[in-house]
């Protein structure tokens, strides 16, 4: 139960490690800020990000209104999105999807990344959301962790930008993809 499969992530090109969760359980953790992820990710998190790309349409990144809940009907499962609220810089969870609620077994909705993050550890999400909103750069980050039921449960993220100004990022929005393996 406590193998991990280091051969499904393509380390070349990405912050990586191996760690122990709180109860000791293995996990592999992987972040990348290429493009690279889409040759290996899930076709769905691929389709997302290809979406995203078209709706930003040559500029930086899009805004919220720019996306469609119409459009994105497949998605909707996987989607977060979290409010960049400044001085002082907190991060809200606005909207959480169906699928991130089932992974957490809670509802995070209102509160604040601190309160109700999942990942590895609040440092690492931490960074993920500093490199979106201070660099305006896209975060694939990738976990593989034994579940409960002895599966390894093998969860891919991607967080993406969006700007009303076109300047500023004042949203992230998150799509989800997780699968037993």
């Amino acid at each position: 139960m406590d193998q991990l499969d280091p051969t499904i992530f393509d380390f070349a090109r990405s912050d990586h490690k191996m760690s122990r969760s709180e109860d000791g359980m293995a996990t592999i953790y992987r972040r990348s800020t290429s493009l690279d992820f889409l040759a290996t990710c899930s076709p769905m998190l691929a389709s997302f990000y290809a979406y995203w790309d078209e709706k930003r349409g040559g500029r930086k990144m899009p805004s919220r209104t720019d996306l469609d809940p119409i459009e994105m009907k497949r998605w909707l499962p996987g989607i977060i999105i979290v409010d960049v609220l400044e001085n002082p810089r907190r991060l809200v969870y606005r909207l959480v999807g169906s699928r991130s609620v089932a992974l957490r077994q809670a509802d995070v909705t209102g509160k604040t990344i601190a309160e109700g993050y999942h990942g590895t550890s609040l440092d690492d999400v931490m960074e993920n959301y500093r490199l979106v909103i201070d660099e305006h750069q896209i975060v694939y980050d990738a976990e593989q962790t034994p579940s409960g039921s002895g599966l390894l449960k093998d969860t891919e993220t991607l967080l993406l930008p969006l700007s009303t100004d076109g300047e500023k990022v004042d949203k992230v929005i998150i799509y989800l993809e997780v699968a037993n393996i």
